[in-house]
């Protein structure tokens, strides 16, 4: 996925005339473009001659993600109890303890997804999902973590709830505060500091 990310970085850095757009993914790049101005031929020998770093490193911001765990938001923690055969607090600190690198975004506008959950915090999708997942929560599946962006059917194991406005439609410069190729790290907050988050 990093090369994906280095390629997206670069390409739009470039702004090629006739790219209209550039959707990283998991493990591929989606490009847009105007025939009229280019042709796959030509992109295609662009990216054979570019060179790319393929090194780990990502120059992507570094964030802080608050995140609220009060029972009203982590609607699959006791499931997960089960599951893991660990309390609550375990689960969490063991979720919380590393930094996750944000692989893309998309289903739903602005919606990051992070990896890699420790192979023994992993757990498969609900069974049945939900009509309605809340804006701002946190789920994990497999070995993903993701945040809902807006009210969403969705059916990730939610953990808690972050107060962070993370994509903004009315930015039309900027909407998403997470991006592919960031690293972002989990911070446990109460449900008084959620309240009075601004």
């Amino acid at each position: 996925n990093r090369k994906v990310i280095n390629y997206f970085k670069f390409l739009k850095e470039k702004n090629i005339d006739g790219v209209l757009n550039l959707t990283p993914s998991y493990n591929k790049l989606i490009i847009t473009f105007d025939l009229d101005k280019t042709s796959f031929h030509k992109l295609k020998d662009l990216l054979i001659t570019i060179k790319i770093d393929q090194s780990n490193n990502s120059d992507g911001k570094k964030l802080e993600v608050p995140i609220c765990c009060d029972e009203e938001f982590s609607l699959d923690i006791k499931r997960l109890e089960k599951k893991f055969k660990l309390d609550s607090q375990k689960i969490l600190q063991r979720i919380f303890e590393k930094e996750y690198f944000c692989y893309m975004t998309g289903f739903i506008a602005g919606m990051p997804f992070f990896g890699d959950l420790d192979i023994d915090m992993r757990c498969d999708r609900l069974e049945t999902p939900r009509l309605k997942v809340p804006k701002g929560s946190i789920g994990i599946t497999e070995q993903f973590a993701n945040i809902y962006t807006e009210e969403s059917p969705g059916g990730w194991n939610i953990i808690g709830k972050t107060p962070l406005e993370v994509f903004d439609r009315n930015n039309q410069e900027n909407p998403a505060l997470i991006n592919p190729g960031d690293v972002i790290q989990f911070k446990l907050i109460t449900k008084k500091d959620f309240d009075n988050y601004k």
